[in-house]
């Protein structure tokens, strides 16, 4: 099905899609574990995000809560191509710190949306906002691109993409290599994402991978945490802000290095897999951490 030019513009106009949620300090620490906190239980650094005494909450839950690793209606509603979709990039903005516990709503809606081209697909940008169920404060706003391969040439604009983070042209100022468990997709997916590509070899083989994928999402966490080791001794209250592209699928089992450059609180990184050298699988990546 084409995208139509004027259903994209009644979508931007329409009301954000409500979804009400609630989540507890099991699913805190459940999604803790899904990006790694605690392989080594007896890093007391990292025992606060998977213990429940002076729980701490990995601020790239956001991405998650709330039904955030599924299909967003408008995606539907356009008639896009589910299975020719990838992930892009995605953006996350910390406006307070976020409760061990609470009963909050995500708020979705569609962007912006670019037509890259019959061979290139459309890319698609969505932006959700996390706010307190009881006093409508805000929370967190995330915003996530798509592209979909499969639904370029619609006769869209191409113009007005947002530029990538530049990263700075000198050797990082720190390399972070946190491994990831074989198993480790098995348990990230329990956080709410449950595609097969995950977890299903044989689907995985399907669509062109020769065994199931990490979630783009489980390096980002990932990735986060390996800035919170590198510049704030794992201070996740100092997070406000954490970006990036994403290049490149992990296997569950390798190691993901994330180089890292501070420049104030304006922190750029990228991510490679030691096991394949080369493949960097993070680009243009930006945090802001706070002093």
């Amino acid at each position: 099905m084409k995208i139509d030019l004027a259903q994209i513009q009644d979508l931007m106009r329409a009301e954000p899609q409500i979804l009400p949620f609630s989540y507890d300090s099991k699913d805190a620490i459940l999604y803790a574990l899904g990006v790694g906190y605690g392989q080594d239980p007896l890093d007391e650094r990292e025992l606060p995000f998977v213990y429940e005494r002076g729980l701490r909450v990995a601020p790239t839950i956001v991405t998650v809560l709330g039904g955030g690793g599924q299909v967003p209606n408008v995606f539907l509603r356009m008639g896009l191509d589910l299975s020719q979709i990838l992930h892009g990039e995605e953006s996350i903005e910390i406006h307070r710190p976020l409760p061990t516990s609470g009963r909050m709503v995500r708020e979705i809606r569609l962007t912006q949306v670019f037509d890259k081209g019959r061979d290139k697909g459309a890319v698609i940008y969505t932006q959700s906002i996390l706010r307190d169920q009881d006093n409508g404060a805000a929370i967190a706003t995330i915003e996530r691109s798509a592209v979909a391969r499969a639904d370029g040439g619609f006769g869209g604009s191409s113009a007005g993409q947002p530029p990538p983070h530049p990263i700075p042209d000198r050797a990082p100022d720190f390399e972070v290599a946190l491994p990831t468990a074989p198993s480790q997709a098995l348990l990230y997916r329990l956080s709410g994402d449950l595609n097969p590509l995950h977890v299903d070899p044989a689907f995985a083989r399907k669509v062109g991978f020769p065994r199931p994928i990490l979630h783009g999402l489980c390096t980002y966490g990932i990735t986060c945490r390996a800035v919170l080791q590198a510049v704030a001794d794992l201070d996740a209250s100092r997070l406000k802000a954490h970006a990036a592209r994403f290049s490149a699928p992990v296997f569950p089992g390798e190691t993901i290095v994330t180089h890292i450059w501070k420049d104030g609180d304006t922190i750029s990184f990228t991510a490679s897999v030691r096991e394949r050298p080369g493949t960097v699988v993070i680009r243009n990546g930006r945090s802001i951490v706070s002093t």
